[in-house]
């Protein structure tokens, strides 16, 4: 992954766009990133991070407030970021959720967050040309692409010093939360979550199967009304079934003796109250006969009575046809003279024609009314045209005023509009021009920029020319130096060896024993430290020779840079010409800035227009409309007029001749109708006279009034058969009784003893019943003791099983998550990241050893914690100097960063591999270069060097002054009150 260019926009302490061209900052493979405290160094590591996944690392991320407070209400707030992954190079483009000022109206909105991602060149295949809009989308491609998370990557490759020291002093558990995040264990916590999980569900089936057989062996305890024995469950189960089966048998026997003595005493009874019922019937029937012969003359009367009424019966019907027949009559009589007054009362003489007449002069009538009927609906709508005639004229007089008010607004609106366009038309071309205007402007700064930078790097080059020169000599020196101590020490190497010889060793030269006359040192002698410490001076000194020519030809390079964008010209040339071309970009400004209201204007103005155009044409129209009505109705309401006063005749109008005549005809139909009806009812009760005199003749009455004297209802005639038919049936059923074969030689005064019989049969009905009670329910105890039983033994073959199960179960997952038999006390996933925290060691070690010269090496401890505490996660130091491994906490605060920093380095080289993630050839290093002196910050550039070999790119993000001096590529961030800017500096 390499970065190219990021923008910022209203983003943290930046209130205008700043671009950082991380391809030019980081040609060098390394720079530093510096300012005041609180400027903004970190939010550009910020913005990368937000830009790739949306988030910030650490507490900044919570507070979720990216927006800068100093930005304009209508300046975005975003991130662009262009990189390189995988050999693809893409552009994110990302803005954060904020509020911002409704557009329209107080107060504000809320502005959505939003990231698009487009492809610079050809994009990968399955991809779309067009690149992704959704937020998700374009997340879940960035992190397959980078082949890491965001708390990976913010670890990786933004190297936070702070929480790699943290990491160093953190206790086991805070150590395994961070190893937890960038190793992605989840899928070894889900596996110990299953275990846990399962043994919770075995330990719950195997607590249910416990308590049932807890339940069975309880109810069965219930069941024989026993106590539950603290041993032997099995042989006290067994033990009571049989004494149980026992008292069943003796049950059964008692059930039996009772149930024959219950037999005997029944049959006994049954006789005796046979015997009972016959003399009782006898008694019932004589008792019976006895009545029915005191009660004969009076059902005499009875059918007497009964056989006058049913004579009666066939006349009452006619006779009461014949009473409503004269009733109708009447009633009619009286309607006739009702109606005929009524139609007197219409002012009709002849009352007294006959219904043919009536009916035909009613027909004569109705036909006359009819005719009237359209006349009076044209009376009616002659009322509304009369008076929409009046609403038409007051419409046409009012439309014509509007239409005058109308053309005299219109009169001077087009002239406006000319004038507004053609103030338009000059901002238009003024905004036009200003885009190329603010271009040269650009131009323009950046050449005063470069005048101002020119003596300064005329200066940097007249320094690293002395400074080359410098370093020459002294590199010559320390060379010279060298080889007049290697020239010194091969002088006195002959006294050198003569200094190692003892009386009676070999000589290594000549193998002698004898040493007459060893060599004796000269007063410049030369020891082997001192040749090697002279050795590494000229080395170091050669280095700084190197650098200060490298130096050299980097500021003679900028120069010529410098020299070649300014073409020839001056500070105070470029000065003025700027000035004149920001004269001319006010003006513009200040046109381009009228273009908005003046759109708004010319709008406004031809809308008007417009808008008045409209409403005067339909103010005319309707005015004609009214108009042309008004003229139509006058004439269709005059000749309306002429036929409606020949059609009212004496009448106040045509309404009220036509409710005249209506009149007349129904009076005369009524009347009609009752005459009609009064002559059919005289002949109706005619006709039923006559019926109601063959019908007394027939049922022998000589009169109407004899007749109804002899009549009875419904009801009275009913209960007349019903005592007749009940006194014939009881006779016949007394003597019935008597003449049965059974009730022969029984007399009404025999006597037989039941009761007796009685309680011998209820004695023995109740002992029969206890003895059945007693053995049903011996037998139902037995039924379910033995059910019980059965079901005991299967509950504990059930159980048997499940308990073994569950103990290996439960040993398994003490095992898996550092408990039990665990002597290390180290969970599953403990002893996968502790594998993972042994390969971060050596590769950090790598690094360490380095930067502190060989002294220091990391050691991974997998043993257990204090107190029993899980372990696996245990990370110390060893100090090669006294040979004993020391906790990390007694590192100086300069080791401690070293130590951080190492580990941040191993860490992320192996996540990296571990994710299978794509090279990273951008890192960033946060902070903690002021806690180093001067030799262990050149170890630890030297190590920075080596991380930008290959093609790698590391940007250092601190305020230490001595950093500004030794790294030339710089981007420096300047704070105001106005927001934070970016200057990149060039050494």
């Amino acid at each position: 992954m390499r970065l190219h260019r990021l923008e910022v926009a209203a983003f943290g302490p930046y209130r205008s766009r700043e671009v950082v061209d991380f391809d030019a900052l980081g040609a060098d493979g390394l720079f530093l990133l510096h300012g005041d405290t609180g400027a903004g160094k970190t939010t550009l590591l910020d913005a990368v991070a937000f830009a790739l996944f949306g988030t910030v690392p650490g507490a900044r991320g919570q507070v979720k407030r990216l927006r800068c407070d100093l930005a304009e209400p209508d300046e975005p707030t975003e991130v662009v970021l262009e990189l390189t992954v995988q050999g693809q190079r893409l552009r994110l483009q990302r803005s954060p959720e904020y509020q911002r000022p409704k557009r329209r109206g107080e107060g504000t909105t809320t502005q959505q967050a939003k990231a698009v991602l487009q492809w610079v060149g050809p994009p990968p295949a399955g991809q779309p040309a067009e690149g992704l809009t959704r937020i998700d989308e374009v997340g879940r491609t960035v992190q397959r692409l980078l082949g890491m998370s965001a708390e990976q990557f913010f670890q990786v490759v933004l190297l936070p010093q702070g929480e790699f020291a943290r990491f160093l002093r953190a206790d086991t558990d805070e150590r395994e939360k961070l190893l937890e995040r960038l190793f992605g264990t989840k899928r070894f916590a889900e596996v110990e979550g299953w275990f846990r999980e399962r043994r919770a569900d075995r330990r719950r089936e195997l607590d249910q199967q416990r308590q049932e057989l807890r339940e069975w062996t309880a109810r069965f305890a219930q069941v024989a009304g026993e106590d539950v024995p603290e041993e032997d469950v099995a042989g006290w189960v067994a033990r009571t079934g049989e004494r149980i089966r026992s008292s069943v048998e003796q049950a059964r026997d008692d059930e039996k003796r009772a149930r024959a003595a219950r037999e005997s005493a029944d049959e006994l009874l049954a006789e005796r109250l046979s015997a009972a019922e016959r003399v009782r019937r006898v008694r019932e029937a004589h008792r019976r006969l006895a009545a029915l012969a005191e009660q004969e003359e009076e059902r005499k009367r009875w059918a007497a009575e009964l056989e006058a009424a049913r004579r009666a019966a066939a006349v009452v019907g006619v006779a009461a046809q014949a009473d409503r027949c004269a009733a109708q009559l009447d009633e009619a009589r009286e309607a006739e003279d009702r109606k005929a007054a009524a139609l007197a009362a219409t002012g009709f003489a002849d009352v007294q024609a006959d219904t043919a007449d009536l009916r035909k002069l009613s027909g004569k009538l109705r036909e006359e009314a009819g005719a009237l009927a359209g006349l009076v609906a044209e009376a009616e709508q002659q009322v509304r045209d009369q008076r929409d005639i009046e609403r038409h004229a007051e419409a046409a007089s009012e439309a014509r005023a509007r239409v005058q008010v109308l053309g005299e607004k219109l009169a001077g609106i087009p002239e406006r509009a000319r004038d507004l366009r053609e103030r338009l038309d000059v901002a238009i071309d003024a905004e036009a021009k200003l885009g190329e205007v603010r271009k040269r402007e650009s131009e323009l700064v950046a050449a005063v920029r470069d005048a101002e930078r020119l003596p300064a790097a005329e200066r940097a080059v007249a320094d690293a020319g002395a400074a080359a020169r410098v370093a020459i000599d002294q590199h010559q020196e320390a060379r010279e130096r060298f080889l007049e101590l290697r020239r010194w020490r091969l002088d006195g190497m002959a006294a050198e060896l003569a200094s190692r010889l003892t009386s009676g060793s070999p000589c290594p030269v000549c193998g002698s024993s004898d040493h007459p006359a060893p060599a004796m040192a000269a007063p410049e002698a030369v020891s082997p430290e001192q040749e090697q410490a002279a050795e590494e001076a000229e080395s170091r000194a050669e280095r700084r020779r190197k650098a200060a020519e490298a130096a050299k030809h980097d500021a003679e390079t900028k120069l010529a840079a410098l020299r070649e964008r300014l073409r020839g010209r001056t500070g105070a040339q470029l000065t003025e010409e700027l000035s004149l071309l920001r004269r001319e970009i006010a003006g513009l400004d200040a046109l381009a800035q009228q273009r908005a209201p003046l759109a708004k204007q010319v709008q406004a103005a031809e809308t008007e227009q417009r808008e008045l155009e409209e409403k005067r044409a339909a103010e005319l129209q309707a005015a004609t409309a009214a108009e042309t009505q008004h003229r139509a109705l006058t004439e269709r309401v005059a000749e309306r007029a002429r036929r409606l006063e020949e059609a009212r005749g004496g009448h106040p109008d045509v309404a009220a001749r036509r409710a005249h005549l209506t009149g007349i005809v129904r009076a005369l139909d009524a009347l009609a109708e009752v005459r009609s009806a009064a002559a059919s009812a005289a002949e109706q009760l005619e006709r039923q006279r006559a019926e109601v005199r063959e019908a007394l003749w027939r049922a022998g009455f000589e009169t109407v009034d004899e007749m109804r004297a002899a009549a009875r209802d419904e009801a009275t005639v009913r209960d007349l058969e019903k005592r007749l038919a009940d006194a014939r049936a009881a006779e016949a059923a007394a003597r019935a009784t008597l003449n049965e074969p059974e009730l022969f030689g029984v007399g009404p005064d025999d006597e037989v003893d039941v009761e007796s019989a009685r309680a011998k049969a209820q004695a023995a009905r109740e002992r029969a019943e206890a003895a059945v009670a007693v053995l049903r329910s011996a037998t139902a105890q037995a039924d379910a003791l033995g059910t019980l039983a059965e079901r005991l033994a299967a509950a504990t073959e059930r159980l048997r099983p499940l308990e073994e199960e569950f103990a290996e179960l439960d040993a398994l997952t003490d095992v898996v998550n550092g408990r039990g038999q665990n002597a290390r006390k180290m969970s599953l996933r403990s002893y996968v990241l502790a594998a993972r925290l042994e390969e971060v060691a050596i590769a950090a070690t790598a690094r360490l050893q380095t930067m502190s010269q060989g002294r220091y090496s990391f050691v991974h401890s997998d043993a257990a914690g204090s107190h029993g505490t899980r372990g696996g996660l245990g990370l110390d130091v060893l100090d090669d100097f006294s040979g004993t491994v020391r906790p990390a906490k007694t590192l100086s605060g300069g080791e401690s960063f070293l130590a951080s920093l190492s580990l941040a380095l191993g860490l992320a080289d192996v996540v990296a591999a571990e994710t299978g993630g794509s090279l990273l050839d951008t890192l960033f290093v946060d902070e903690g270069f002021g806690t180093l002196d001067s030799e262990t910050l050149d170890v630890v550039m030297n190590i920075l060097d080596e991380l930008r070999a290959g093609g790698r790119v590391v940007g250092l993000v601190s305020h230490v002054e001595e950093l500004r001096q030794r790294i030339p590529t710089r981007l420096r961030v300047r704070k105001s009150r106005t927001g934070s800017s970016l200057e990149l500096q060039m050494a």
